[in-house]
């Protein structure tokens, strides 16, 4: 079954509903006989994008690169973790498009992926998959689905039925503020001008037990640049890899990690509501991607960059988003390595 191909109008409103790969199956949005599952969710992904045997079922189009990072003091306040230790940690990365199209075209108006795998000294690991967006698609995993359910192709036109597509906007308004946030946002001009976010709450923890409720996000000292109007229309369709992996060739590209401080009330499971501005911010630590290169045989091809894979120091909120992403990447992992 091939890929689906849409036009970027559609593609903006699969993303902009439906947005990529999470979800937790004790939560929901709207009355159902049974909660949705992670089988669920990704056969829903493979019903609109199709099955690339081997390949990931979502943010399938991506690039490698490794590099390191190094933590500030001030983060050890905070959290106890190893990763803030100052030492100098190794990384493995994957950048991406969301979405299963293997061919996507790099301006489209969707979101990007960044997804880093630490490995600290003793060998353990900590996960960190973020999106070049500050919200995200759904506040529960029915959303998600029904999301992709409303987009998924009639058999006799191979398109999505509009109807379905605005009575799911209708009846879901926890999709809404990612639409509008990529209607008012063009795509970054590369990997190296795009700041990723966290997308959810997260809590650390200090060396005496005290736990603190964050956010983080890496900013790229390169500035975040976008594409204009122009430029996304005359952009070629894979541009994205060519540029991190000349830009990487002219010396480290670098992201400063920035952590938010919440405060009492600030939603901490919900991934579709922004914080208030004015929140106590500081730098965590550095991150430089030294080298990249294209996917195939590369050392972030087997990696399933599960969320919830933490050092001791940081841990996961209640957010069901984020508790459900672990099973439904669990999912997708176990079809590449079955070569489904």
């Amino acid at each position: 079954m091939k890929p689906t191909t849409f036009t970027l109008h559609a593609l903006a409103s699969l993303l902009a509903a439906a947005g990529f790969l999470a979800l937790p199956a004790q939560a929901q949005q709207a009355p159902a006989a049974k909660p949705v599952n992670a089988p669920q969710v990704v056969d829903a992904i493979q019903d609109v994008f199709g099955v690339i045997p081997g390949q990931r079922r979502n943010h399938t189009k991506g690039t490698c690169a490794v590099g390191e990072f190094v933590g500030t003091k001030e983060a050890q306040v905070l959290s106890k973790a190893g990763l803030f230790s100052g030492q100098t940690i190794p990384v493995t990365a994957r950048f991406s498009l969301a979405g299963g199209n293997a061919k996507a075209p790099d301006a489209a108006r969707s979101p990007r992926g960044m997804a880093l795998e630490f490995k600290m000294p003793d060998g353990r690991l900590q996960h960190m998959t973020m999106l070049n967006v500050p919200v995200f698609s759904a506040s529960v995993p029915q959303t998600f689905y029904d999301a992709l359910v409303a987009q998924k192709p009639d058999p006799a036109t191979g398109k999505p039925d509009q109807a379905k597509i605005d009575a799911f906007r209708a009846s879901h308004p926890d999709a809404a503020p990612l639409g509008k946030y990529l209607a008012a946002n063009n795509p970054p001009q590369s990997y190296a001008n795009a700041a990723f976010f966290g997308i959810h709450a997260f809590k650390f923890t200090d060396a005496q037990g005290k736990t603190t409720l964050v956010k983080w996000r890496f900013v790229p000292q390169d500035g975040v640049k976008t594409l204009t109007d122009d430029e996304m229309k005359a952009a070629p369709a894979n541009f994205l890899e060519d540029k991190l992996i000349a830009r990487t060739g002219q010396g480290p590209a670098k992201w400063d990690m920035i952590v938010t401080i919440g405060e009492a009330g600030d939603p901490d499971n919900n991934p579709t509501l922004f914080w208030p501005e004015g929140r106590k911010e500081f730098k965590a630590g550095t991150l430089s991607i030294s080298k990249a290169m294209p996917q195939p045989g590369a050392a972030c091809e087997p990696i399933n960059f599960d969320p919830l894979v933490m050092v001791e120091g940081i841990g996961p909120t209640e957010d069901p988003i984020l508790l459900f992403r672990s099973p439904a990447y669990a999912v997708s992992f176990g079809k590449r390595l079955s070569q489904q």
